[in-house]
């Protein structure tokens, strides 16, 4: 593989590790930006647990492309990933991304009714791609 191309470490193979413990549930897979396939181990159970043992061995590769497909920058995905992990409803990760009108709507509303926590399982690596890379202009 040339490695010309400057590859980030936006994703922590440890975190993908900790994750996969509860990957038949997809956690991972969200965690790497694979939401079909997430959403496909949520309602599955890994594929009857099937997928979530052969998952064991893919994370380094997970984790190698999300490194290669996510700009890096003032936002930490996986202290952002954390933050929504655990609380989420609170909409604290939000107010780390600094927004903080929408971090507020989720502490009031309990991340939006829960709505707008699934929304941003499915959506926070591209939002924190997208500010990383509106900050480093």
């Amino acid at each position: 593989m040339n490695n010309a191309h400057h590859s980030p470490n936006t994703h922590s193979v440890v975190i993908g590790y900790l994750l996969w413990v509860f990957g038949f549930m997809g956690a991972h897979r969200f965690y790497y930006g694979k939401q079909l396939t997430g959403v496909l181990w949520f309602f599955t159970l890994g594929l009857f647990f099937i997928g979530w043992i052969i998952d064991l061995f893919l994370i380094p590769s997970m984790d190698r492309e999300a490194d290669w497909r996510f700009q890096e920058g003032p936002i930490n995905y996986n202290v952002a990933w954390i933050l929504l992990t655990f609380l989420g409803i609170f909409g604290v990760h939000r107010f780390y991304m600094g927004k903080v009108i929408t971090g507020l709507l989720y502490l009031f509303t309990g991340g939006f009714f829960l709505l707008g926590v699934l929304y941003d399982l499915f959506t926070l690596n591209e939002q924190i791609d997208f500010e990383n890379v509106q900050r480093l202009r």
